[in-house]
């Protein structure tokens, strides 16, 4: 498409050419790895066929443009629709192609800060990024591969940097930690990334700790809690965890409480019970963690076990074990009772760089692996929201004492 420029650059609309070509770049590079993205999940289905030999999932055209805001500004974009046949016996829905490029919703792109760590992790290396980023912006003066690779060691210093800080000032009321495997290029397959976020005294969200470790090993763990209290980390208030994780805070700060996760206690409880009985006892065990009060929680906790004791003493023995410490939250402001059920925020965090990683040929570069997900959390960490009612976490670190979730005696009065 020709444009009327004027003497300054600009053109007929008063943007400037530049930006103009770059927007071009933009679209035609999002549409060829749409087109490629499609392209791959239909060859990979191939093979897919009904009892006539009609393959099950096609091409079907294009869907609606719509206007997609990238670095470069809107961007139009009509992505390739795929007609998919097959049914998930699971639950007897047609399954759906979703885009990790452009999610059904998605109306603008990643900062260009997420997007190179994403490709390091699906596996280009960085002599990839070149061509990768020449479709990006029209031209052969893409990203040079030394200048990527100056990126990523920045990026691993930037790391580094970041588990030697000084912690003596990030006083964290609570913490949620969780070990996650994302099927990086880490070099050993049990490896996990070992997270440990928190909430400071304002209600603000912090990440405090990542490094690898061994999915549910408390070694691990005791060595980054260590590392943690070496750097000057206070101890919280509430830890929120899940296996592997309670043999480490005792060890390191035995006067934190525990919360133990709602989310992978369920699960682990619904392992126990045939297929059948797990729609009623996951409601029942929903009863539990929703209650009004702790009062009305510990009779939820008698009815389940009432009601599934005789059958399935194991499944019942996984709540009421740990009931005290499943319903440790019940202790804090009601307003904070929905964050501290679980392990949520972690796993929340993670699930964009989850979805979009994948198994790579090669183990890779440690160091560089992490790098890269640390990039990926820090560039998350800036939109956290702080918690609800922010101002009474201060509170909680002072020593305040809540009942029924309420504000009951206050710091001073309890000193006088």
């Amino acid at each position: 498409m020709l444009s009327v420029v004027n003497a300054d650059g600009s053109t007929a609309d008063g943007s400037s050419l530049i930006d103009e070509i770059v927007r071009e770049g933009a679209r035609r590079m999002l549409a060829a790895a749409l087109e490629d993205e499609v392209n791959t999940y239909i060859a990979e289905l191939a093979d897919q066929r009904d009892e006539t030999g009609r393959r099950l999932v096609v091409r079907n055209g294009y869907h609606q443009p719509r206007s997609v805001t990238t670095a470069a500004g809107a961007v139009e974009v009509k992505a390739p629709r795929v007609n998919d046949k097959r049914v998930d016996e699971a639950t007897g829905e047609r399954k759906r192609f979703s885009s990790a490029i452009l999610p059904p919703r998605a109306r603008k792109s990643p900062k260009i800060s997420e997007v190179l760590p994403l490709l390091y992790l699906h596996g280009l290396s960085s002599g990839d990024f070149v061509p990768a980023l020449e479709q990006f912006l029209g031209s052969s003066a893409g990203l040079p591969a030394a200048t990527v690779t100056r990126l990523t060691a920045q990026w691993q210093a930037d790391h580094k940097a970041f588990g030697e800080r000084d912690l003596s000032a990030t006083d964290c009321v609570y913490v949620w930690a969780d070990d996650i495997h994302l099927r990086i290029r880490l070099e050993e397959a049990k490896a996990a990334v070992l997270v440990v976020m928190g909430v400071r005294a304002d209600g603000t969200k912090e990440l405090i700790a990542m490094t690898d470790g061994y999915r549910e090993s408390s070694q691990s763990w005791a060595s980054l809690l260590r590392d943690c209290q070496r750097r000057g980390m206070r101890a919280p208030v509430l830890a929120v965890g899940a296996l592997g994780f309670w043999n480490a805070v005792n060890e390191v700060f035995p006067e934190t409480r525990h919360q133990r996760c709602w989310v992978h206690k369920t699960a682990n409880c619904l392992d126990s019970l045939p297929k059948s009985a797990q729609p009623a006892a996951k409601k029942a065990i929903q009863d539990i963690y929703n209650a009004e009060d702790r009062e009305h929680a510990a009779k939820a906790v008698a009815a389940f076990a009432k009601q599934y004791g005789a059958k399935f003493p194991k499944a019942v023995k996984k709540i009421v074990d740990d009931e005290a410490e499943l319903l440790a939250f019940y202790d804090f402001p009601a307003e904070h009772w929905i964050h501290l059920r679980t392990t949520n925020p972690i796993e929340s965090t993670f699930a964009t760089v989850r979805l979009r990683t994948k198994v790579t040929k090669g183990a890779g570069s440690r160091a560089a692996a992490l790098a890269m997900v640390f990039k990926l959390v820090e560039s998350a960490q800036a939109r956290w929201r702080a918690v609800n009612a922010p101002h009474l976490v201060a509170l909680v670190r002072a020593g305040a004492r809540f009942e029924r979730g309420h504000l009951v005696e206050r710091p001073e009065s309890h000193a006088a």
